[in-house]
């Protein structure tokens, strides 16, 4: 299920999380090969992002909202 992304925050390892609008969190690495963002690394970047929709699959599986920083 498609969900717009509505901010940004790092997790404990200091990797980019989107906060979807759904309440579920997702991270959005830049890990070339196998991951190519490179928007993730600038702010700039993030905020072109922003309503931006990602596929949620925790939606998918009915999971409850994630916690937030």
């Amino acid at each position: 299920m498609k969900q717009p992304i509505i901010g940004y925050h790092k997790d404990e390892e200091d990797h980019w999380v989107a906060q979807l609008a759904c309440g579920h969190n997702q991270h959005v690495r830049h890990t070339p090969p196998w991951v190519n963002r490179p928007w993730v690394t600038t702010v700039e970047g993030r905020d072109s992002m922003l309503g931006f929709e990602l596929d949620c699959r925790k939606c998918e599986e009915g999971a409850p909202p994630d916690d937030r920083p």
